[in-house]
This record gives C-alpha cells, sequence and structure tokens, in this order.
C-alpha cells in the first residue's frame, strides 16, 4: 500500500523517528546503555582529583603511639569482619529448629489401639467380666487401672470406643506429639521450633511457639483437651484419657539436616556490617596509642582510594556503574512496577550520562564572579528531572531527582553546597509536573522551580553567613535556572514526544482535539462510526476515572479505535441507511471484511504516528472474539467451518485502558438494539455482555478485577441512562 505524506506527522518527525527506529534496530538497549556508561566513565574519570592520601601506613602499628595526624581525604568504606562474624551467629541462633512428622510412629500408635481393640472384642464374647479383665491386665499389664477396666468392661457404648479412639488419636497426632532433646537444640531459637508437614505433593513450613507444642510431659493435657471439644458419649470422654494415653508415643522428630539447611540460608542472608569513613575525619591522633578499630579503619581508607592509583579507578567505575544499574539494567521494576521499554532505557540512559558529564564540565563554574558558589546552579537538574517526570511518571522523576545529586556528589563533581541546591531543585521538578496536562503548565512549573530554587539559595547563603550584598546575584541565577528548565523542557518535548513515539498527557490532549484532520475524515466519510466513537469515548473516560485508570488515554483510544472503518464505511452497520451490502455476499467475506477493520486501524494509525498505547487499544479492542452473526450463517451454509476464520486477530486486552474500550465498545453497540431502554433493562444488558467477556477470556490479561468491572457497569449505566431517558411524545409524533 502507498503511503502518502501526511501533514499531520511532519517531516521533522519522520526524520527523527526513522533515525530512531534504525538506532533501535541495530542496536540492542543494553549495547546503548554501555555505550553510555563507558562514556560517563571516561568523563567521571577526567575528573579524578589526588585527595588527600594516608601515605605509607607501614609505620603505623596497633599500640603504638602516633607521631602524626591522618586525615581521611575522601569517604570510604570497610566491611567490620568482627561485627559481621558476631550478627551471623546473633542470626544462627535465630534461626528455629526444624522438625519432622514421623508417618511409622503414627501408624504405629493407631496400630496398637486397634490390636488392644481387637483383643477386647475377642474377650468380651466369651468371657466373664472377671476373667475379661484379668486377660487385659495379663496382656497389657500396667497399662490400666482397675477402675478403669471395670468402667470399660461395664459401658454400654464399649464396640464403638475403637472409632472414637482413633478419631483422638488422630487429633492429637496431627498436632504432633514432639521429642525434644536439649542438647540438640540448644543452638537454635530459643522461643520457637519449625515444623515440616508433607501434605501429598504440597510441603508445609510452620513456626509454632515452644509453650504450644505438645510433648511427653503434657500429651496428657492435649489428651483431655481433644476429648473435652470432641462429640462424643460422656461414658467414652470419661475414659478416654487413661484408655488412649498408653498407647500414644511421640511423632515428630528433629530434623539435623534440614535445621543445618536453614542455618545455611540464613548465613546467606545476613549482609556484612560496613563501616563508613566520612572525608576530613581524623582517623589516627598524634601523641595517642593506636587502637585496634582505628588500625582498621587506616587499612580500609589506604585500601580503597589510594592516590591516582588503579584502586581509584575501579571505586569510581564501580559508582557510575551501580547508577546504570539503578536506573537501566533493573528496567524500572523496582519503581514503575513494570518493565521499561526500549526507548525509555535509551532516555534513561542518556540522561544519566548527560548528568554526570554536564556535572564534570561546570565543576569549576562560579556564577556571578562569586568564588565558592555552587556550581549546579549553572547546571539545569530540573531540566534532566521533568523529562522523565513527563515520560514515565513522577515516581521515577523522584528517584532520579535524589540519586543524581549524589552520584555527582561522590564522584567529586559538586560539593556540599551544589548538591543541596540539585537535590532542592530536582525534588521540586519530579513534584511539580505530577498533574500537569497542558503544556503551559511547564511554564508554571518553571515558576515553582525557580521558587524553589530561590529557597535553596538562601538557605545556603545563610549557612555560608554570605553578605547582603551576595544575595541578588545569586537570588537571579537561581530564579533564571528553573525558568530556564521550564523552557526548555517546553522545547525538548514535541521532538522526544514524537522520537519516542511515547504517550504523555499533552500529547494526548492535543489527540483527543475533534478538529484533527483524520477525526474529521472520520465524520465526512463514515458518520455513524464517528458517533459510535464519541459515545465510546465518553463511556470509557467516565469508567476509567471510577476505577482509577488513565481516562485520558481511554477517551483518545476510544477516538481511534475504529478508524480502520473508514476503507470501507458502508459494510459496518452504523454507517447504513436502506440497504445491507451484507445481503450480497457470502459470510466468509463479510467476516473477512469486518475483521480487516482492525488491521486496517493499526496501518492507519502507524502511518499518523500515533503512540503505542493508543495503536494496542486499536488492536485490542475486538480482541479474538468471534463474529458469531456471520459465523452462524457460515454454519448454516457450509459443511465445516473453522471459527478462527470468522474471528477478529486480537490479542486480548492487555491493559485496564484497553479492555474498558473494549467494554464501551460493546456495550454501545449493542444498547443501541434495545427498544425503550430503561435504567434497569441497561444494567441487566450490560451485566450479561460482561459475562460474555469474561466467559470467553476476552479480559484475563486486563488486570481488571471483578470490583473494577462492577464500578464500569455502573459507570456506564449511569451515562447511558442519561442518554436514553424518556422523551415527552408530542401528539404529532404519537400520530406517526
Amino acid at each position: 500500500m502507498i503511503r502518502k505524506f501526511n501533514p499531520f506527522t511532519g517531516g521533522i518527525r519522520d526524520s527523527l523517528r526513522g533515525a530512531f527506529n534504525l538506532t533501535r534496530s541495530r542496536m540492542a538497549p543494553g549495547l546503548v546503555s554501555l555505550c553510555s556508561f563507558v562514556i560517563s566513565v571516561l568523563v567521571v574519570l577526567s575528573n579524578m582529583g589526588g585527595g588527600a592520601g594516608v601515605g605509607d601506613i607501614g609505620d603505623f602499628e596497633t599500640g603504638k603511639v602516633a607521631d602524626r595526624d591522618v586525615i581521611a581525604g575522601y569517604p570510604a568504606s570497610y566491611v567490620d569482619e568482627e561485627a559481621t562474624r558476631i550478627r551471623m551467629e546473633a542470626q544462627e541462633h535465630l534461626v528455629p529448629a526444624v522438625f519432622r512428622y514421623s508417618a511409622e510412629a503414627g501408624a504405629e500408635v493407631r496400630d496398637s489401639w486397634n490390636a488392644f481393640c481387637d483383643f477386647a472384642d475377642k474377650l468380651a464374647g466369651n468371657s466373664s467380666a472377671a476373667s475379661f479383665r484379668l486377660a487385659i491386665q495379663t496382656e497389657y499389664p500396667a497399662f490400666f487401672s482397675g477402675e478403669t477396666l471395670a468402667a470399660y468392661i461395664a459401658a454400654p457404648e464399649r464396640p464403638a470406643f475403637r472409632e472414637f479412639g482413633l478419631e483422638t488419636l488422630d487429633a492429637v497426632l496431627m498436632r504432633g506429639i514432639f521429642s525434644l532433646d536439649s542438647a540438640e537444640i540448644k543452638n537454635y531459637n530459643p522461643d520457637t521450633v519449625e515444623l515440616l508437614n508433607h501434605s501429598g505433593s504440597v510441603i508445609k513450613w510452620e513456626q509454632i511457639p515452644y509453650n504450644g507444642i505438645v510433648t511427653a510431659a503434657n500429651v496428657q493435657e492435649a489428651l483431655e483437651q481433644t476429648v473435652k471439644d470432641a462429640d462424643m458419649p460422656v461414658s467414652f470422654r470419661a475414659l478416654a484419657v487413661n484408655l488412649l494415653r498408653p498407647f500414644i508415643k511421640e511423632n515428630v522428630f528433629f530434623s539435623p539436616d534440614d535445621s543445618r539447611e536453614r542455618v545455611e540460608e540464613a548465613r546467606e542472608r545476613v549482609a556484612p556490617v560496613v563501616k563508613y569513613i566520612k572525608k576530613g575525619m581524623k582517623i589516627i591522633r598524634k601523641g595517642f596509642p593506636i587502637t585496634t578499630d582505628e588500625m582498621r579503619e587506616l587499612q580500609a581508607l589506604h585500601t580503597s582510594r589510594a592516590e591516582k592509583d588503579f584502586r581509584n579507578v575501579i571505586g569510581l567505575v564501580l559508582l557510575v556503574f551501580l547508577l546504570y544499574v539503578l536506573f537501566i539494567f533493573l528496567r524500572g521494576r523496582l519503581v514503575l512496577e513494570r518493565e521499561l521499554g526500549d526507548s525509555e532505557s535509551y532516555l534513561l540512559s542518556a540522561l544519566v550520562c548527560l548528568y554526570l558529564t554536564g556535572a564534570v564540565l561546570v565543576k569549576n563554574i562560579s556564577p556571578g564572579g562569586i568564588e565558592g558558589f555552587p556550581a549546579a546552579i549553572a547546571f539545569p537538574t530540573a531540566l534532566l528531572v521533568m523529562i522523565p517526570a513527563v515520560f514515565m511518571g513522577s515516581r521515577l522523576a523522584l528517584v532520579m531527582a535524589l540519586a543524581f545529586p549524589l552520584g555527582a556528589y561522590l564522584s567529586g563533581s559538586f560539593d556540599n553546597a551544589s548538591y543541596i541546591f540539585a537535590l532542592i531543585s530536582g525534588v521540586a521538578a519530579s513534584i511539580v509536573l505530577k498533574d500537569a496536562e497542558k503544556r503551559m503548565d511547564l511554564i508554571k512549573a518553571g515558576l515553582i522551580i525557580a521558587a524553589a530554587n530561590c529557597l535553596a539559595v538562601i538557605v545556603i547563603l545563610l549557612m555560608r553567613s554570605a553578605g547582603p550584598a551576595d544575595y541578588p546575584v545569586m537570588l537571579f541565577w537561581a530564579a533564571l535556572n528553573g525558568i530556564v528548565s521550564g523552557m526548555l523542557v517546553l522545547g525538548f518535548l514535541p521532538p522526544l514526544e514524537n522520537a519516542l513515539n511515547a504517550v504523555t498527557p499533552f500529547r494526548l490532549m492535543e489527540l483527543s482535539d475533534l478538529n484533527a484532520p483524520i477525526l474529521r475524515k472520520l465524520f465526512t466519510t463514515a458518520p455513524g462510526t464517528y458517533s459510535h466513537s464519541i459515545m465510546v469515548a465518553n463511556l470509557a473516560e467516565q469508567a476509567c476515572q471510577d476505577i482509577g485508570a488513565d481516562p485520558l488515554l481511554a477517551r483518545v483510544g476510544a477516538y481511534y479505535h475504529d478508524i480502520g472503518k473508514m476503507e470501507n464505511p458502508d459494510y459496518f452497520v452504523e454507517n447504513q441507511t436502506n440497504h445491507n451490502k451484507h445481503d450480497d455476499i457470502a459470510p466468509r467475506l463479510s467476516a473477512t471484511v469486518i475483521r480487516s477493520h482492525v488491521k486496517l486501524g493499526i496501518e492507519k494509525a502507524r502511518s499518523l504516528g500515533l503512540p503505542k498505547d493508543v495503536i494496542s487499544i486499536i488492536a485490542e479492542h475486538h480482541g479474538n472474539s468471534l463474529i458469531s452473526w456471520f459465523y452462524n450463517k457460515a454454519v448454516q451454509k457450509e459443511d465445516q467451518v473453522n471459527a478462527e476464520d470468522f474471528s477478529y486477530p486480537g490479542p486480548p486486552p492487555r491493559s485496564r485502558e484497553s479492555a474498558v474500550v473494549m467494554l464501551a465498545d460493546v456495550t454501545e453497540a449493542a444498547v443501541r438494539t434495545l427498544s425503550k431502554p430503561t435504567a434497569a433493562k441497561i444494567e441487566k444488558f450490560v451485566q450479561q455482555l460482561f459475562s460474555a467477556k469474561v466467559e470467553h477470556g476476552q479480559l484475563a490479561e486486563s488486570e481488571l478485577t471483578f470490583r473494577d468491572l462492577e464500578t464500569i457497569k455502573n459507570a456506564f449505566v449511569k451515562v447511558l441512562a442519561g442518554y436514553y431517558h424518556s422523551r415527552i411524545e408530542y401528539p404529532d409524533q404519537k400520530e406517526e
């Protein structure tokens, strides 16, 4: 298909998109991130300063009086091995001892009770009470008292005691009778134990406090409580404890292997104890004996960053690497709860590289000619934070606002004052755009950032006890920084939106303009579809507002979801007047024409440069559902019909906004068929439509909950009931 140049897209945007797509096709996101990482490392290494080293430490020994002071010229950290060992031992002693059920022990208890009952039943048929008692005492000496046996023999429900006993034994054995050996478990958690229970193929772990377990010492209490809570005859409950106690044995035993495995897992989870040395901290004091801790700090400082040696290089490289791990390799899941797209990874890589590079370049700048003033005032931190705030949200922007100044500070580009200024400016920039929808909001955001910058400058000047003459110049530079950042974002936003094909509130507001050329064309070529799309947009926007989804994205997606119908508008019922063209063609061809509007809509959306989220709504608004009308007609005419030939290409909706548009689409189209619709009829009909979509799996990947569906249904009913409210019939209308 030949595509003509469309003024809607613009030549500049096409050039940027082409260059960006070429880069994306030839370089994976990881490679782009790697290139950005290498550039940042080179820039930071070029900024390496000598710093105050500790020199030769061979003349320092523990216990020896120091002949000079040693002051840390740079921050450092080290692992305290002794403290780490103590932490690890404490963590090991918190691990509970692991116990396992013994199925053999439990079965032995049941078998012993059954054997006793068999013996008693055999005696009961041909023995007197005295012989009965003597025979049991012979076979089970010292098991039962005379009173217990007498009551057992005389009990009228005695034949049923077997089942009652088994039920009671099972209850106690299921709870577990622990075999405790203080020597085995002395090195484990003193308060709880862990019980491992195999239930078929499922393994359950349960932590039980020591005062909640049953042992041989308190098993009688467990029996009494079990019998007390059971629904059994009084005669059995009176004898149960004395009858069953002799048969009960321990069935839960200590598992050394499982316990050792738990200890190893705990050891692996223990984080080492890290001690930090601040820049300017006095490590060794002249004239005082050197302690063990001071010697450890001295060695850590010496090995962490010697002057201009390879260890210094490795430290700086690792610092930059950690920043890239945070923003690129973790792919945003910890902050955004989703994976970053390729274009978002490119953008983050570029921003990290630009910030570190820019911080190095402005390191020695002194705005206003005042010596020692923070260099960050000449660096647009707010600009590099506002860009991700627009494209990826305030949460990620806030993380970057915190990490960017910290990275520049640790790499030596920012001093304390610059760090404070950049931090306040960046945090303000991450917050002010939270609810921005119009491009003019960017100018307002710049003014707010300018105010925050001025506040930061006042704080810094007060901390430095600066003179009154310094305030006007510095306040001017601070305000200019914020205003220029807002203006630059306004300028960078359009090319970035098009190059990244990203969804932003500003772009969605522009796409929601009904005077856009493509929507005007839809109105003229397919007026019924246009009217349908407007109503779908109203439904989807209201529903998304109620469930907390993006109402603006849903509205725009609804406006454009049927633009594929412009190619063959007369084949869709909302655009037909008197004649239905499907009456003249086969059902299979009709289905092909109907389902093709999805593919045509996707192609048209791509040619228009619509954002990928809007294109996803176009592709998913029918899912892979069946075109049932023409499928049923085909079944009546053909012997073999493949349902896939009569299904939309899909996929089903994978976002809440896309799912809401699907539901709004089918609801709006179906409600038109109702005669004299009322709120009750509409609600019942909408519920049937929703149930059908759920039943056919069209909402399985959309993350909508049943509560969301109920809220969406109520929103639809509210809008539709207002639209289809009853009207007064005038006399002329009644006659007609």
